[in-house]
């Protein structure tokens, strides 16, 4: 559960913006959204894979 204490005199915009960045860090949003479907262990594995051959060929080519 994320808390955010709001100080004396502090606009809500920018306590609001303080909790959208917090839940954004925590994943939260992540994990429920992977959670909705059921995904096979090898299936995540070869997205995994590549996800990693991808970046490594954007990474050679900026060499």
């Amino acid at each position: 559960m994320l808390v955010i204490p709001v100080k004396d005199g502090e606009n809500i915009d920018r306590a609001l913006k303080r909790f959208k960045r917090k839940f954004l860090k925590t994943g939260t949003l992540l994990q429920i959204r992977a959670r909705k479907q059921y995904i096979k262990k090898s299936e995540r594995l070869r997205v995994r894979k590549q996800k990693a051959v991808y970046s490594q060929n954007i990474l050679r080519d900026l060499d």
